[in-house]
């Protein structure tokens, strides 16, 4: 059987020529005659990310016969917007690990974190502008709207032990998903596809994006933070209910639900592994793996109308690497 980074390889393998454009797009958009914007951007922009979101637009353009170059540009809008997503999530968060790194709010301050965010976010508009194309900017502007929208949602949700399983997943479709929505989205725009057909891909991305943050979920508790990339416990300690928590509250004995509102409302990982515990008893872990599936499933059963092609089993390769991996 395949293993999931050989899997990964492979797709990467396919768009390799595209990938090492949007590399070179990268670097070039990120300079700056601003010393402190060349070194922090190129710390996070390099810290190991899976550059997941250019890749679906990358493969999603080629699948739908796309032989244009527009593609690296939107593929490194999408990278851009994520990674000042990043940024300042993790001064939200108060995060110092992430991909196994430091983080940069860590290394430069909140106030350096935050203005590069605004950078990338400004040069990402900036080369929208140079694609010119409508349809893909108003895609981009209602996409970064509503991951502000997710991320407040979130916020207000941190140290709430009440937060239903409909409403995170609310969240996390306007904080993770729509970004992966977006991607997909930008294939279907570039190859001139009809609104339908946008939709069907947007809808493939949308499935992507919240069966790989239940997976993040998942793996928050029960993963390795030197394979994961970041501490094991994070959600916990930020009093973030994600899935298995929610789900866990709701199934688990009632010493186990005192348990873990506390352990939320306190926001600290004094208990971690009796509430690690607590969630796996509750079978929590394995209802959190399997929503994952099921949505991943719904990316792959979305694609059912694009024509085969090895771009699409990429794609389709993509929904199951999400669900299946340890990092």
């Amino acid at each position: 059987m395949t293993s999931q980074p050989s899997r990964l390889q492979a797709i990467r393998a396919l768009a390799q020529a595209d990938l090492a454009a949007v590399d070179a797009e990268i670097e070039q958009r990120l300079s700056s005659n601003i010393a402190l914007i060349n070194q922090l951007g190129r710390h996070i922009i390099h810290s190991g990310g899976k550059r997941l979101r250019p890749l679906i637009v990358l493969l999603s353009a080629r699948a739908l016969g796309y032989e244009g170059q527009k593609h690296i540009q939107l593929a490194t809008v999408v990278e851009f917007i994520h990674t000042a997503t990043l940024l300042h999530d993790d001064v939200v968060d108060g995060s110092n690990l992430r991909r196994g790194q430091t983080t940069a709010n860590t290394l430069w301050g909140n106030e350096a974190s935050v203005l590069v965010g605004d950078f990338l976010y400004s040069r990402a508009f900036e080369m929208m502008v140079e694609v010119g194309d409508m349809r893909a900017m108003e895609i981009m502007a209602d996409t970064t709207n509503t991951i502000a929208e997710g991320e407040v949602m979130q916020l207000l949700n941190c140290r709430n032990p009440d937060v239903t399983e409909e409403h995170y997943i609310a969240v996390i479709r306007s904080k993770t998903a729509k970004l992966f929505e977006a991607a997909a989205r930008l294939g279907a725009v570039l190859a001139q596809e009809p609104r339908a057909t946008e939709d069907t891909l947007g809808g493939y991305g949308l499935h992507l994006g919240v069966a790989f943050q239940l997976i993040d979920d998942m793996l928050d508790y029960e993963a390795k933070s030197s394979v994961f990339g970041k501490n094991v416990g994070d959600d916990l300690a930020e009093g973030k209910a994600t899935l298995p928590l929610i789900h866990a509250l709701r199934e688990g004995a009632e010493e186990q639900r005192t348990l873990l509102r506390s352990a939320i409302l306190d926001g600290g990982l004094a208990q971690i592994e009796s509430v690690i515990h607590a969630i796996e008893s509750a079978g929590s872990i394995a209802y959190t793996a399997a929503q994952a599936d099921l949505e991943a499933q719904h990316a792959r059963q979305a694609l059912s109308v694009i024509p085969d092609s090895l771009h699409k089993q990429a794609l389709l390769d993509l929904a199951h690497f999400s669900v299946h991996r340890d990092h």
